[in-house]
């Protein structure tokens, strides 16, 4: 399969979050806002917060991601199910829409509130990842050791939860819990049997 679907998505997103950083109506547009999906019944922004981007540093630390870890699970998709490439852009794509919706409900009267950004599906991809390969290790920023993936993993939960309940940043935190619970989620309505894959390739079974 080659990566084929993870450099279209991130193709895509890198030309429409391009045409965002040049038109503010458009990007303004296309934000995830809690209160006119649920109010006016715009449900496109569910979707379409997750191709446009706040700056050059957040597209890139986002797609940089998905570069690395989307091969990853669209190698294990390819195994894993005979429909791979339409799998793996459905699970995308429900990422983006399930990671937002415990904000959805939080700020649904708040049309003040605006997020963007693919981390919720970002995340999503990353714990996929991480289900199937627990002891690849994680790199941090300039840290130059990397984490265990099945270290980092909780870490990862326990920050986001903690950021998200402080919310002193404009940095979606929730979405990036929910994002990589769902990764989790996915793999394992579909395919149960990964947990034991997992769990053996720890030494715990």
């Amino acid at each position: 399969m080659e990566s084929i679907i993870t450099i279209s998505i991130i193709v895509v997103t890198v030309l429409v979050s391009l045409l965002g950083f040049n038109n503010q109506r458009f990007l303004y547009s296309s934000l995830f806002n809690p209160y006119e999906v649920y109010h006016h019944k715009k449900y496109y922004r569910l979707l379409s917060h997750g191709f446009i981007h706040g700056g050059w540093g957040h597209l890139f630390f986002n797609m940089i991601t998905l570069f690395f870890f989307g091969r990853i699970v669209e190698l294990y998709f390819e195994d894993l199910f005979s429909a791979s490439r339409g799998v793996f852009i459905l699970f995308y794509l429900s990422a983006l829409i399930v990671s937002s919706i415990p904000d959805l409900i939080k700020h649904k009267d708040h049309p003040e509130y605006n997020a963007l950004g693919a981390s919720g599906a970002v995340s999503a991809v990353l714990f996929a990842s991480i289900l199937f390969i627990p002891k690849m290790g994680i790199y941090i920023y300039f840290i130059p050791i990397p984490i265990p993936a099945f270290i980092f993993a909780p870490l990862y939960l326990i920050y986001c939860q903690w950021m998200a309940k402080r919310g002193s940043d404009n940095i979606g935190h929730s979405a990036h819990f929910w994002g990589a619970i769902y990764g989790i989620v996915f793999i394992l309505v579909l395919r149960p049997y990964i947990l034991e894959h997992f769990l053996i390739s720890l030494g715990l079974k």
